[in-house]
């Protein structure tokens, strides 16, 4: 009997039947069902697992479609500091179900000048940025990455960045046209709120004067603007991170360590942990403003944990000696925001000889088993109504005579390695004065976070660079590629408390130092405990190395002179 006449013979729904199981069978052959299935049986009557079900289902997981981004969520979070930050969440097609990935969150920074005095302002500011940032990540960005690889990082970051600098030429475009229809006025160079006179500044100079004239101070710089929404583009990009590594089955510093090497190296280090120990600036409790941080350097060689152990035992015998004796000056301490105590005194020298005397007394050996370096932060310091740093309160130094300071207090204790911005960007000369003066003994640091396109300082062999804003992780990737032996990374003054990501990148990128904060805070602690449980995985599997040969000062090597931006000599994140 003719196919024809065999389906004339049935009726209506044994047609529609026979039709469904014929294209039924189609569709398994073309997919190669039977095969595939004539597999899995094979393989699990071979293997017998206790688990049939669960073993049938990864064998077919496997040969299921890669995950695709379907949707990104932002969401508003507090900070370590109280302040408003943002979240994102990543959410991809798993298996033919939408699946939530993984989450970041980065610090909130508007900039330099932050911290302003009117601190309801800066609230308020906040709270706009990081409204743009949710719509952002809710709308357009979601919306630009549906369907995206979340293992493609370098094509999300891509898609990121442009949409960035979309963003901020249109604004730039709109603030030209709001410039142009304002009538013209003289530019007025005001002094930035974190210059306002300061602590007990009407006391005056309490230096000698100087009757030789001096000369006339640079005017500031002006600031990079942020723009609104920008810290979307870094939270974005590492929560992609995070999931291109759970899509992959590995941790986030061996999925960093791929990006950057092409493939994961086959041994790992662990970078150095600085902590800070102290901290004597601006907003401490005392007089002095000239030691924002006070960060100590630990011998390379010893694990995590030794590291955490000796830097508690020695605040512990810190605060013992505050607590106990009138002679250091000191008469009260409290928890600051990088997780290290804010000590009440007036001179540099104060909190170095507590150091130093706290580490006699446990028998630790300054200049060989720990370095120290200080966060100077002096642009903040600037008061511009006297051309002049505030180094404490009613103590004005020019930069000429700050100069002279540094080299007096590195020369009296060599066991300080590193000054990070010990001047303004401006004050050029100054910079490379000191570093003629102090020669291979100590290296000077500059912040560029937020002037990353400038020409580099003279006598710089360092710069400090913060992941924050539109930063993204492919930015981090290409700044350590070219200049791997020479980056430090680091942590923000206010972190999110959950995300200790920054131990993996800094482990994946192959640094040789990292810099968490202090050791008084939850959020820092959570990443010096990823740093530590990092170390213990490689040291299991047998691809742990340690790198002994970091030498007294940082950063030894000075930066070629054809640099023509500060990204071609050190990048350090804090």
């Amino acid at each position: 009997m003719s196919y024809q006449g065999f389906i004339s013979r049935l009726s209506k729904e044994e047609q529609d039947f026979y039709d469904i199981k014929n294209a039924a069978a189609e569709f398994y052959k073309v997919q190669r069902i039977p095969q595939e299935m004539e597999r899995a049986l094979n393989e699990l009557f071979l293997h017998k697992p206790e688990d049939v079900h669960g073993y049938l289902a990864n064998y077919f997981a496997n040969l299921s479609a890669p995950p695709r981004i379907s949707r990104l969520q932002g969401r508003e979070v507090y900070d370590a500091g109280g302040q408003l930050s943002i979240e994102t969440e990543v959410f991809c097609i798993v298996c033919n179900k939408e699946k939530s990935m993984s989450s970041a969150a980065i610090s909130s920074h508007l900039g330099p000048k932050e911290t302003s005095l009117d601190w309801k302002a800066t609230i308020q500011e906040t709270a706009e940025h990081v409204m743009t940032a949710v719509q952002w990540i809710n709308e357009p960005l979601s919306n630009m990455l549906k369907i995206q690889n979340p293992c493609d990082q370098s094509g999300v970051d891509r898609i990121l960045s442009n949409f960035f600098m979309a963003c901020y030429l249109k604004e730039k475009d709109i603030r030209n046209k709001e410039e142009s229809r304002s009538p013209s006025e003289p530019e007025v160079v005001l002094p930035s709120p974190t210059h306002v006179q300061s602590k007990d500044q009407k006391c005056g100079d309490k230096g000698k004067k100087n009757n030789t004239a001096e000369k006339p101070l640079p005017s500031a710089e002006p600031p990079e603007q942020v723009l609104p929404g920008s810290l979307a583009i870094g939270s974005v990009s590492l929560a992609v991170a995070k999931t291109g590594a759970q899509v992959q089955g590995i941790p986030l510093y061996k999925y960093i360590a791929a990006l950057k090497n092409t493939k994961a190296p086959a041994q790992f280090h662990i970078p150095v942990p600085l902590v800070t120990l102290l901290s004597c600036g601006k907003n401490s409790p005392g007089k002095l403003s000239l030691l924002e941080e006070v960060i100590l350097i630990p011998k390379a060689g010893q694990r995590v944990k030794q590291i955490i152990t000796m830097t508690l035992e020695l605040q512990k015998e810190m605060m013992k000696i505050i607590n106990t004796s009138t002679k250091t000056g000191a008469t009260k301490a409290i928890l600051c925001d990088n997780g290290a105590p804010a000590v009440s005194y007036e001179r540099p020298e104060q909190p170095l000889d507590l150091i130093i005397e706290a580490c006699t007394n446990l028998g630790l050996s300054l200049g060989e088993e720990i370095h120290l370096a200080v966060n100077c932060a002096a642009p903040e310091l600037m008061d511009y109504s006297k051309g002049k740093y505030e180094v404490a309160a009613g103590a004005l130094k020019s930069p000429d005579e700050l100069v002279d300071m540094y080299q007096t207090l590195i020369s009296k204790y060599p066991v300080v390695v590193a000054l990070i911005d010990p001047f303004r960007r401006e004050d050029k000369h100054q910079w490379e004065k000191l570093s003629n003066g102090i020669g291979d003994s100590c290296s000077l640091l500059s912040d560029i976070t937020y002037k990353s396109k400038a020409q580099p300082l003279p006598g710089v062999r360092g710069h400090v660079l913060k992941y924050i804003n539109e930063t993204t992780v492919s930015d981090l990737i290409h700044i350590t590629s070219q200049h791997h032996a020479s980056v430090l990374l680091g942590t923000t003054c206010r972190e999110p408390c959950s995300d200790c990501s920054l131990s993996d990148i800094a482990v994946g990128l192959g640094l040789d130092y990292v810099k968490l904060g202090g050791l008084s805070s939850a959020e820092r602690i959570t990443k010096y405990n990823r740093l530590s449980s990092i170390e213990e995985e490689l040291a299991q599997q047998g691809i742990l190395v340690s790198k002994e040969k970091h030498l007294a000062p940082l950063f030894t090597e000075k930066p070629p002179e054809q640099s023509t931006t500060a990204e071609s000599t050190l990048s350090v994140c804090f």
